[in-house]
């Protein structure tokens, strides 16, 4: 007996002290609420479950492992300390190039060329950063003459059928193109030297990631519907109908990676400025982010409630897109929130950035829009952007390849002869020249038309007219602004609701005179 109330009290004291002591002091759960405890702090801001992994993959440098927790438990403040030191680092070494090529043999003191170099950094930054928050433009609109008839778009690369997208390199050197029948060219832009992708075969393409077409299809499509260049040149992305993204080594023409994802046609692409960091948009309603470095898949944003037409990005993590669903959406990509903004009537079909709080589009009802971030509805709204005139359809090139100037002559003056709701007047592109106040936009009417995007007023004035025959689904200004590149087609980028007979598929060019 007395034993067994032995073991009866002892259970008994175990079995209190494993209720009181189990949970509080083990170690093992006291370091895990701990760690727990500490992740959401740091991930405050980031409320979505995906957003761990978001952080991890955005790491360009490295990748978290669980190895290191200095790596796992990086802030957002000393990410950021990382990423400036490594700017400063790279805008010092340009500083010292051009200070080292301009300068020349006078036994000047170390010191003295290291103060220069970086009082020019200061300069270059402070620049930067000005013209990057939209407080500083680029005066180039007011400075642009008037075209001469010398002085025409010039067709510098033939496609076998319509061009659906154009790009340049950041030196504005390079010129890239795509069209309908999958073909994507490499053009030089002084001498047109042109130079072809070559697509890998099926095996390959799967070796790549690429997965087994859907539906019917027995082999990918190859139609392309966007283009994009990363700002380093190093990478060059693809997306069309077999809705994957494809990228590629832009200095050797190789095929690197398919990613896929989609579940739609991949319509738009964009690259983030300064970075290798790649946002997709698709008739799936999704827009998707990648890692073109590290090959990877990151996120995917959701919001639009029909196909995303067209993407835009700047060096800021923020996406504009507009949709069929008569949106557009400026997608904070950290905070995982969005702005909306609302077309007054039609369907928004292209868009840009002019800075980080600016904004164009063009509308199928022939309209061109600008916006602010402080607006929900358009700043400004002209109507009737690209009227069509009749007989337009008459309209040919000659033989240079070039348009007869004066698309008056192809109608009369009378204002009954203008229409702005068929297909032929959308503003199917829309582009702008980084950093200034000069914008493009173009139609299926003949005509490319300048703008002039006034800050102070929060206006658009036209500037002139360019004429050039046939639906303009794709625009690329120089950086210098020195050029415009517009790629040009018998039919619209995503359908054959329209054509144009004397229009010719290529990628044209047209020089603009800057005083």
């Amino acid at each position: 007996m007395k034993y067994k109330n032995t073991q009866k009290k002892m259970g008994d004291s175990a079995h209190k002290g494993k209720n009181k002591f189990s949970l509080n002091q083990d170690p093992f759960f006291d370091g895990e609420t701990k760690k727990r405890r500490k992740i959401n702090y740091d991930d405050d801001d980031i409320e979505s479950g995906e957003s761990e992994d978001y952080e991890n993959n955005n790491e360009y440098g490295g990748g978290g492992s669980d190895d290191g927790d200095s790596e796992v438990e990086e802030t957002a403040d000393e990410k950021r300390k990382r990423v400036a030191t490594a700017y400063l680092e790279k805008i010092r070494g340009l500083a010292r190039r051009e200070k080292e090529e301009g300068e020349e043999e006078n036994g000047s003191d170390e010191e003295e060329k290291e103060g220069e170099r970086d009082s020019l950094v200061a300069k270059i930054l402070q620049q930067e950063q000005l013209e990057e928050s939209g407080r500083v433009r680029r005066v180039i609109a007011s400075r642009v003459q008037e075209p001469q008839n010398i002085h025409e778009f010039r067709v510098l690369v033939k496609h076998r059928q319509s061009v659906t997208a154009v790009a340049l390199s950041e030196d504005d050197s390079k010129g890239f193109s795509a069209s309908k029948d999958g073909t994507i060219l490499q053009w030089d832009v002084d001498s047109g030297k042109i130079v072809k992708y070559l697509w890998p075969s099926e095996d390959v393409l799967k070796s790549h990631g690429a997965k087994d077409p859907q539906g019917q299809a027995t082999k990918h499509s190859k139609q392309i519907l966007a283009l994009a260049v990363s700002s380093d040149g190093r990478y060059l992305a693809s997306g069309g109908l077999d809705r994957h993204v494809h990228l590629w080594d832009a200095r050797t023409r190789e095929h690197l990676q398919a990613f896929p994802g989609h579940r739609g046609p991949v319509s738009c692409l964009t690259f983030r400025q300064g970075t290798s960091e790649l946002f997709s948009g698709s008739f799936d309603r999704t827009v998707s982010i990648w890692n073109a470095e590290d090959r990877a898949y990151i996120n995917t944003l959701f919001g639009h409630q029909s196909e995303v037409l067209t993407i835009d990005c700047l060096r800021r993590e923020r996406v504009l897109t507009v949709g069929r669903d008569r949106i557009m959406q400026l997608l904070k990509v950290p905070e995982e929130s969005r702005l909306v903004f609302r077309a007054p009537a039609s369907s928004l079909e292209c868009c840009c950035f002019i800075s980080n709080d600016e904004f164009l589009s063009g509308s199928d009802d022939g309209s061109v829009e600008l916006w602010s971030i402080l607006r929900k509805k358009p700043a400004y709204i002209v109507k009737n952007a690209h009227p069509l005139l009749s007989g337009y359809k008459n309209t040919e090139q000659n033989k240079n390849g070039q348009t007869s100037n004066g698309l008056m002559e192809s109608g009369d003056d009378d204002p009954t002869t203008y229409h702005s709701s068929s297909a032929y007047s959308w503003v199917s592109s829309i582009n702008i020249c980084r950093g200034s106040d000069l914008a493009a936009s173009g139609a299926g009417n003949g005509s490319v038309r300048l703008w002039a995007i006034e800050s102070e007023t929060k206006g658009i004035r036209p500037l002139f007219n360019l004429p050039l025959v046939g639906f303009v689904n794709s625009l690329a200004f120089a950086k210098s602004g020195q050029f415009l590149v517009a790629g040009v087609g018998k039919e619209p980028r995503l359908g054959r609701w329209g054509s144009l007979p004397a229009a010719q598929n290529g990628v044209a060019v047209h020089p603009l005179t800057l005083s």
